[in-house]
């Protein structure tokens, strides 16, 4: 039995001299008793004078914790400290020595401690590799839909481009909502989040179908940062691009495009809600080489292009796509500088208002011309001139001004309206019309700023008519409950431009409006075509059954006039009365038709 023990100390002496970690074992000051090799030539390094008897003193100076955590151990037994990470620095550490210690304490008894020593120096390179890549992954994800982001297109994309000529084309979709402000605005953020992850989950799925069909792998939906033949990615908003490689003619990247338009015209269950949010669509064709032989090489132009693709598609109405085309660049540079000036112009009041007159046609005959006026925004540009309007709406649509310009409008014409009561008396207008835009309905607290407008000029809300297109005012929900909303503060409604939209005669009383504007376009054939005095006629008609005035726009002749009286036409406005005139000409007008 003796020899028997003897063997097995022999043993687990043999035992510490070979294992590949670091034991060391001390009393509770720290004085080593034993310690193997491997132990020995972890702390040598650490040894100022080339000794190691205590523990806690070779490591002071990388681990002065150790006899602090130590001390306060105050168990008979028991783990005190377990994979202390102590990173050596290059004071401790020689080139290829450890760099990273790992220390294990461990209370034996009432008098003795037990040090585990490791080195680390691998296991921490690799922690650190696992933690870049992660980082790197993440910074090419997107937090929202998981989907890559704009960073991982763009590297995609450069891929493809600089690989120079291939038989294989490639095509890049840029996709934006055509309404997703306003559903944010309405349902809430969290809402709009949770559309925006349903619309990359359909691309998605829309990308895989057409990959499957072509005999592509549909990889994207497994790892769509991996590369392949498709790319689904969120660039940042309600935007989206999908790239797709393997292509032989433009015809296919149409194809995808009207796919993906079906599959996003889709209600989306949202919250309880069924969304309609359909997208406008911007297409460019890669790979093609240009007239030189030369391959376009530049991912952040391409992306570029194909949004400047997309806007056109915007501006065509929204709800398709449009292939990108060299023209197309020059339009968007310009409409960027008229941009840049429009935004200059609202800082620097180089915009003013215009008011044309609009006239009462009394049943007797006669002209009633303190009817109204309608409120019109004019650019005055410092190297230009007058600016016409129609160079500088659309763009201030797109690129979000024209809620800026709306309300200045709105401001200058409550002003001036004041002014001219206290100036002309009972000849002064009795009512101010100002058009309305989509963004303004659009922002929540708008009805909350006509009612701030209108107690801070003292304007009589009855006094104030405000105007939305046909189109708008019939085709959107919300924009209606606004409408409703800005009725309640006793403002008047027109229906502008009626005749040229969406809504019809038999659905004219759905709508929260006072005044019919009936369009130029029917009023310039009034004297010369019978169709369009019949639509005139019936429009006057039912208006009036509806307790509605009517307004004729764009008389330009006496023959048009007489045609619109004959029709009953309650008002008139065009340019046989008046051009928009600024606001002393149109206090000298007044009185020159007094």
């Amino acid at each position: 039995m003796r020899i028997e023990q003897i063997d097995a100390y022999e043993a687990l002496v043999q035992f510490l001299y070979r294992a590949p970690i670091g034991l060391v074992q001390t009393g509770l000051d720290g004085a080593v008793e034993m310690l193997n090799p491997m132990a020995s030539n972890l702390l040598m390094p650490l040894a100022r004078d080339g000794g190691l008897d205590n523990l806690f003193a070779t490591l002071e100076a990388v681990a002065p914790q150790l006899k602090q955590l130590a001390d306060a151990f105050d168990q008979p037994s028991g783990v005190v400290c377990e994979a202390l990470r102590v990173p050596l620095g290059d004071d401790h550490s020689a080139p290829g020595a450890p760099q990273v210690l790992s220390i294990s304490l461990l209370k034996l008894d009432p008098e003795r401690l037990m040090a585990a020593l490791t080195d680390a120096t691998l296991e921490m390179q690799r922690e650190q590799e696992n933690l870049r890549r992660r980082l790197r992954s993440a910074a090419r994800t997107d937090a929202l839909t998981r989907l890559p982001n704009r960073a991982a297109a763009r590297e995609q994309l450069q891929g493809l481009l600089d690989r120079g000529a291939s038989a294989d084309r490639f095509a890049l979709l840029f996709l934006n909502c055509d309404r997703f402000r306003q559903i944010n605005d309405t349902l809430g953020q969290s809402a709009g989040d949770r559309l925006l992850t349903s619309i990359g989950d359909r691309l998605l799925a829309a990308l895989a179908d057409r990959m499957r069909a072509g005999g592509l792998p549909a990889n994207g939906r497994v790892d769509p940062a991996a590369g392949g033949t498709g790319l689904v990615a969120r660039v940042g908003g309600d935007e989206f691009v999908v790239l797709l490689d393997g292509l032989r003619h433009p015809d296919e990247a149409e194809r995808l495009a009207l796919r993906l338009l079906d599959t996003l015209a889709r209600p989306h269950q949202v919250d309880g809600h069924e969304v309609a949010c359909r997208a406008s669509i911007g297409l460019f064709w890669g790979g093609e080489p240009g007239k030189d032989g030369e391959i376009a090489g530049d991912a952040d132009a391409a992306i570029g292009d194909a949004s400047i693709a997309m806007i056109e598609a915007k501006r065509a109405g929204g709800a398709r796509h449009v292939m990108f085309e060299a023209a197309m660049r020059e339009r968007a540079a310009r409409r960027a500088d008229i941009e840049a000036q429009l935004r200059t112009a609202l800082a620097e009041e180089q915009l003013f208002v215009m008011y044309q007159p609009v006239v009462g046609l009394n049943p007797d005959g006669s002209t009633d011309h303190s009817a109204g006026v309608e409120a019109l925004v004019r650019w005055q540009h410092p190297t230009r001139g007058l600016v016409p309007p129609f160079d500088f709406i659309g763009v201030a649509e797109e690129c979000g001004l024209i809620d800026q310009i709306g309300d200045f409008v709105l401001e200058r014409s409550c002003v001036d309206f004041m002014r001219w009561r206290a100036q002309l008396g009972g000849a002064a207008p009795r009512l101010m019309a100002v058009n309305l835009s989509r963004a303004q309905l659009a922002q929540p607290d708008w009805t909350a700023k006509v009612a701030n407008v209108l107690a801070r000029t003292g304007m009589p809300p009855e006094s104030l008519q405000l105007e939305v297109t046909e189109s708008l005012a019939a085709q959107d929900e919300q924009i209606q409950v606004r409408l409703h909303e800005l009725k309640s503060l006793g403002i008047k409604l027109a229906l502008d431009d009626f005749g040229t939209g969406y809504s019809s005669l038999s659905s004219l009383h759905l709508l929260p409006v006072d005044t019919v504007k009936i369009d130029r376009s029917f009023v310039c054939k009034a004297d010369t075509s019978h169709h369009h005095r019949v639509l005139i006629e019936a429009t006057v008609k039912v208006a009036q059954s509806l307790g509605m005035n009517t307004v004729a726009e764009g008389i330009e002749t006496a023959a048009q006039l007489d045609a619109v009286r004959a029709q009953l036409c309650a008002k008139g406005q065009g340019y046989l009365f008046s051009r928009p005139l600024v606001s002393n000409a149109l206090v000298e007008w007044i009185g020159a038709n007094r």
